[in-house]
């Protein structure tokens, strides 16, 4: 009975880890701040009378896609992972699963997402979400991110597409302000990553990726930092000048960009990785802010 028992408990720990790691390939924290921002710009679009159950059927698609984007770049580039601390854990890595599952699980989920979508949104989301997927899973992880320092400037227009898909889910079209916030997050997304990238400088030169930092130096990336964080600044107040938010809106979107502004202005006078890993952290928490301060504006008026 002993024995059984251990058997089956020694099966279910197995089946527990593997069904971790298929989780973990997903990278569910980046596509859970995905699916948000792809919500807000649902939340953001002129009203269609969409039932609540067709909008969550297009966030869950997006949601898969973006998973299955994930895995894909989880497959992609599991030999340099090897050679970075930050990556050298991951499930590839470890096999804990082969390439053929993590291929064949990110088809089956990249492929239920399409359906969900062309099920509960429409055509245009359903290409534009595919679109998004090959540019970040096949044009940045096989050709940009090996080949030029403006890899994650070039790249980052994959991720910045949540807000415009859900925009799109919910009116079929595309039209202006939803690139507002595509732009938020392109404009966010160097300075976010350049400063992780400050931190793992080690781990990028050691895996040949040519990041800012291994190509051109950490002062100068800092500068482009700056730059960049200006430019998101003035970005950030485009959609309550144009009438898309309100002044709830605003009074946050300017507090947190005058921290933002302040925290890299200081890293460009910092020489110690963990105030570079300080600004990284501090810029995930700005972009969820960012967007929930969207969403409660909307509530608002």
């Amino acid at each position: 009975m002993n024995t059984e028992l251990s058997k089956y408990t020694y099966v279910l720990e197995g089946a527990t880890k593997q069904i971790q790691a298929y989780f973990n390939i997903c990278k569910p924290k980046v596509v859970l701040m995905l699916v948000l921002t792809a919500w807000v710009g649902i939340v953001l679009a002129p009203e269609t009378q969409r039932s609540g159950w067709f909008q969550f059927g297009a966030l869950l698609g997006i949601g898969l896609v973006s998973a299955a984007a994930a895995a894909i770049n989880h497959i992609l580039d599991r030999v340099r992972d090897k050679q970075m601390a930050r990556t050298r854990h991951r499930p590839l890595v470890m096999n804990q699963l082969s390439v053929s599952q993590a291929y064949l699980f990110a088809l089956v989920i990249g492929s239920l997402g399409v359906i969900l979508l062309l099920l509960f949104s429409n055509w245009l989301c359903t290409l534009l979400t595919v679109l998004a997927l090959f540019g970040y899973a096949v044009v940045y992880t096989v050709y940009l991110k090996h080949s030029t320092p403006q890899n994650i400037v070039i790249g980052g227009l994959a991720g910045a597409m949540p807000p415009l898909l859900g925009w799109v889910s919910e009116t079929q079209a595309l039209s202006a302000e939803p690139w507002l916030l595509v732009m938020m997050i392109f404009t966010w997304t160097p300075p976010h990553f350049w400063a992780l990238a400050i931190a793992r400088k080690q781990d990028y030169e050691r895996a040949n990726v040519p990041m800012l930092p291994v190509t051109h130096g950490i002062r100068f990336t800092k500068l482009c930092m700056i730059a960049y964080t200006v430019l998101l600044v003035l970005v950030c107040v485009l959609p309550y000048l144009i009438g898309m938010s309100g002044i709830l809106y605003l009074a946050v979107a300017c507090f947190l960009n005058a921290r933002f502004l302040q925290k890299v202005v200081l890293l460009y006078f910092e020489s110690n990785s963990a105030s570079a890993m300080q600004v990284f952290r501090f810029s995930i928490s700005y972009l969820l802010l960012l967007f929930s301060a969207l969403f409660l504006d909307k509530l608002v008026i």
